[in-house]
């Protein structure tokens, strides 16, 4: 009984001797502690000060900019889209005003296409590829148009890459058959005809209601004849 009594004991005393340890360790280094604590509760204060007290101000500040620059985009006034009219900003500088908002972010997207539309291809996927957003909408367009801008400058590998993440980004009956048809055209003009089949025959197949759906018989028949099939 003894024995027994002792082998209960002994789990009980190493957890005593593990905590006074622990409090040791912690009365010796109290004051480290209490600084690392101090510095993530200081950190806590100015990260939550800056997106309420600067972001957020920023943030209405570039919408309101926003809103012109978009009309003159809508109305294919790529200039004052880009640069503005003198009273209201263009993308440009509403990149390099409020760049970390999300206005700024979304200034980078319309900058690109406004390049692209410009016939300034490389610039167009110096800001597409800058813009990072969360939108799936936007975000699919801005991967086909920075695979249109590759396209027009040769880099047809690069075009194609895109034009599939594009078309699987944000599956719907516009875009992804458009990106889908990209991508098989662009197959085809390396010389892939067998891939270019297979994402026509995805059109035809999972996409009736696109408008790419209307013609995609004759992308498959042109394909097939390549390959010798009928």
């Amino acid at each position: 009984m003894v024995k027994k009594k002792e082998k209960a004991e002994e789990p009980i005393h190493k957890v005593e001797e593990a905590l006074s340890r622990t409090e040791l360790i912690i009365e010796q280094n109290q004051k480290i502690i209490y600084i690392v604590v101090g510095a993530i509760v200081v950190l806590a204060i100015i990260f939550f000060g800056y997106k309420k007290l600067y972001l957020a101000p920023k943030e209405k500040e570039a919408e309101s900019q926003m809103f012109m620059a978009e009309k003159y985009f809508e109305k294919d006034s790529i200039n004052l889209a880009l640069n503005g009219d003198g009273n209201y900003l263009g993308f440009l500088n509403i990149i390099d005003d409020y760049g970390m908002t999300r206005s700024g972010n979304l200034a980078k997207y319309y900058a690109g296409v406004c390049y692209l539309r410009l016939g300034e291809f490389e610039n167009a996927i110096d800001y597409l590829e800058k813009f990072k957003g969360k939108d799936a909408v936007v975000s699919c367009m801005a991967l086909g148009a920075t695979g249109d801008a590759y396209m027009e400058i040769g880099q047809t590998d690069k075009a194609l890459d895109c034009y599939l993440r594009a078309a699987d980004h944000n599956k719907n009956e516009f875009s992804t058959p458009m990106f889908l048809m990209k991508a098989g055209l662009t197959y085809e003009h390396l010389g892939n005809y067998a891939e270019a089949l297979k994402l026509y025959e995805r059109i035809k197949n999972d996409f009736r209601k696109s408008f790419e759906f209307r013609s995609i018989d004759k992308y498959i028949a042109r394909t097939k004849g390549f390959l010798g099939k009928e």
